[in-house]
């Protein structure tokens, strides 16, 4: 089998294991994702290859970025260590494991809300912070997943072309 076909079809399953790492925190997302493409674009060494890395790898790093900025721009406003959210996280890790499928973010949101109540002493405002911690972590998983997606998108038209005018 030829080395491009098998190097293209390991790099589309680490891209898509990239995109559901980006809604899913415990796999790698972006950063798998250009990887993926560096990879892939070493191995074709064609326009396509590079284009698909440039743009691709432009998305994801954008989005990664995107994420990461818009979650701690909208934590900061509100006023929200970074402990409840290590807290929220080390739980939805053991959620994962303790409830398939939906322990991970049953566990985060646990997490979340206990060390929020630790902090603020009242339930009320803790539900409140918390609230507002899940939608700006949702907000950047939105955005790096568009992004992530994009990327996707401009490897698999590089695909399309590369081996159309091979």
């Amino acid at each position: 089998m030829d080395l491009e076909i098998v190097v293209t079809v390991l790099c589309g399953l680490a891209i898509g294991v990239g995109v559901a790492g980006v809604v899913v925190p415990v796999l790698p997302g972006s950063i798998l994702i250009i990887g993926a493409l560096l990879a892939w674009a070493l191995t074709v060494t064609s326009g396509a290859g590079w284009t698909a890395l440039g743009v691709g790898g432009l998305c994801a790093l954008a989005g990664l970025l995107a994420g990461i900025i818009l979650t701690g721009r909208r934590l900061r406003e509100r006023r929200i260590p970074g402990r409840s959210i290590t807290i929220g996280l080390v739980l939805g890790v053991v959620g994962m494991f303790v409830i398939p499928v939906v322990g991970l973010f049953v566990g985060f949101t646990a997490g979340l809300l206990l060390s929020e109540t630790a902090r603020l002493r009242d339930l009320r405002s803790a539900a409140s912070s918390s609230v507002a911690a899940l939608k700006a972590m949702g907000l950047g998983i939105l955005v790096e997943l568009a992004l992530a997606c994009a990327a996707g998108s401009a490897w698999i038209i590089a695909v399309w072309v590369h081996f159309a005018t091979r």
